[in-house]
């Protein structure tokens, strides 16, 4: 029954995305995302949704008449630029082993979509629901883990994520981590009181469901990512007390043995999964090292492993141990070279760069807008991406990449909205009052948060003051 409802709703989603492909777009980050098909058991599990998806949406695209091309920016050119040089590295590959033609080809399609974001998501409602989509496809599993960890006492352990990129617990704890800034993100733009409390209330939730994967990366990247938010926050101190009651309440709530791997992180040297860890951040460096330009290959690490380790243990030489990076930074640079590398961290730069300088532009004219709370939430998940995935092997995230586009687009789109608003100048009236302009004072949240007075729909925007 389950896996007829499943094929049932993907395949109805069908002509939709091809007559408007942007709603293939926001189909795919379901099955990316939410990864419907998981929550099927049978043959709607195994089936390849999301190609069907991509060529409906993609042959919709082609046939549309009023269709636009990429966003040309530095940023898109680079994500182009990235995927044409690791597949370049694959003629420069190091080993015996074949070619892994299949993990590239699935990474091309990672920046595709990356890049066909920017080609359909145009406008501020666009925007909008493509993040409402992504959202609530990681509120879904925050709700579902979170409600059942609760109900167990919080004697819960998540040994692994849905499916695809997000299997691996310590994948899965990342990507929740950085859906908690995207909650309260959207929590405190939006208008409608009710979206705004189901928000709120996902977002402890989806706290305690990185929690209870136990992964000591997830763990530092929600605390990261709830100093950022607090950081952001109008009132720091408030956020400061309100993130202690979150904390205090997760100690009762949590067994004290999920705690326990967080313990191992006071001695590095004692506990044997660091030292493995740093042992192949040195692997990785002597792999970059030798092979500069392109690395040793696409997804060859652990082929390559054994090449560039001295003294290697009886368990990694039957294949077992720690023969992958665990560090994206050094994972791309050893598989792919410096130059990789440093167009990696330029796309994290350029990001980061842009939204500091919209906040800034944004705050001379508001006093608290969407704009404001978008700023703050790609900016601390960004950062908890940063952090957390110097942990873990996620230099072809898909998610991530979808956010270097997603922030392309909210740029533009910000930027569009304030340039029409300065051909117009808002007259503001304060009743009550003799007349005068109104100054509004912002109400609480972080990065200026909504107030009332909405400027779109479900987006809230309040004029700092009135310009002549």
């Amino acid at each position: 029954m389950r896996d007829l409802l499943v094929s049932l709703i993907i395949l109805s989603s069908l002509p939709f995305c091809y007559r408007r492909p942007i709603v293939g777009l926001w189909m795919f980050s379901i099955l990316a995302y939410m990864r419907l098909q998981d929550l099927a058991w049978g043959f709607a599990k195994f089936q390849r949704w999301s190609m069907l998806v991509a060529l409906i949406m993609l042959a919709g695209y082609v046939a549309a008449r009023d269709k636009k091309g990429p966003i040309f920016e530095l940023r898109t050119i680079l994500m182009v630029f990235l995927a044409s040089w690791i597949g370049l590295g694959h003629f420069f590959a190091q080993g015996r082993h074949p070619v892994n033609y299949a993990g590239f080809v699935e990474y091309a399609k990672i920046i595709f979509i990356a890049v066909f974001t920017t080609m359909v998501v145009r406008t501020r409602e666009q925007l909008r629901i493509t993040v409402w989509v992504i959202a609530l496809s990681f509120g879904f599993y925050g709700l579902k883990n979170g409600v059942a960890g609760i109900a167990k006492g919080g004697n819960m352990y998540i040994m692994r994520g849905p499916g695809g990129m997000l299997e691996d617990n310590n994948d899965f704890a990342l990507a929740m981590a950085m859906s908690v800034p995207l909650l309260v993100g959207l929590a405190t733009s939006e208008r409608n009181e009710t979206l705004r409390k189901g928000l709120w209330g996902m977002v402890p939730l989806a706290a305690l469901t990185v929690i209870f994967t136990k992964s000591r990366g997830g763990a530092l990247s929600l605390f990261l990512c709830t100093m950022g938010l607090v950081w952001r926050s109008r009132n720091r101190v408030i956020g400061l007390m309100i993130g202690a009651l979150a904390v205090g309440a997760a100690a009762m709530l949590v067994p004290k043995e999920n705690f326990e791997r967080l313990e191992t992180l006071k001695d590095v040297e004692a506990d044997g999964s660091a030292m493995g860890r740093i042992r192949a951040w040195k692997v990785g460096s002597r792999m970059a090292i030798d092979n500069p330009l392109f690395g040793v290959g696409f997804q060859r690490f652990q082929m390559n492993y054994l090449d560039y380790e001295p003294e290697p243990t009886q368990e990694q030489r039957a294949g077992k141990g720690t023969l992958v990076a665990h560090n994206s930074y050094i994972q791309i640079v050893a598989e792919c070279g410096f130059p990789a590398l440093l167009t990696y961290l330029g796309l994290m730069g350029l990001c980061f760069f842009d939204i500091w300088k919209l906040r800034k532009e944004a705050k001379q004219r508001y006093a608290a807008s969407w704009i404001l709370s978008y700023c703050t939430m790609f900016e601390v998940i960004l950062a908890t991406f940063m952090l957390g995935s110097a942990f873990l092997n996620r230099a072809h995230f898909d998610l991530i990449y979808h956010y270097f586009a997603i922030i392309l687009v909210f740029g533009q789109v910000a930027r569009k909205q304030m340039q029409e608003e300065a051909m117009r100048p808002l007259l503001v009236q304060n009743k009550g009052r003799r007349g005068g302009p109104l100054v509004v004072q912002p109400a609480s949240g972080f990065g200026g948060g909504s107030v009332a007075g909405a400027s779109g729909a479900g987006f809230r925007t309040t004029p700092l003051q009135t310009r002549n």
